[in-house]
């Protein structure tokens, strides 16, 4: 089973934190043989930028 998780990082400390988390993650899921499918998009003022 492949579980799918949308990241949305925010402004200002929000893509450190969650690059770290998702480092977190990927080990977790290695360790745990778990199937991960990660999306990324962006939130707040990234997505006034993107948009």
């Amino acid at each position: 089973m492949v579980t799918r998780i949308l990241v949305l990082p925010g402004d200002g400390i929000g893509p450190e934190v969650m690059a770290s988390a998702l480092d977190v993650l990927e080990a977790v899921a290695t360790t745990e043989d778990l199937h991960l499918d990660i999306t990324e998009d962006v939130l707040h003022g990234a997505a006034w930028n993107k948009y």
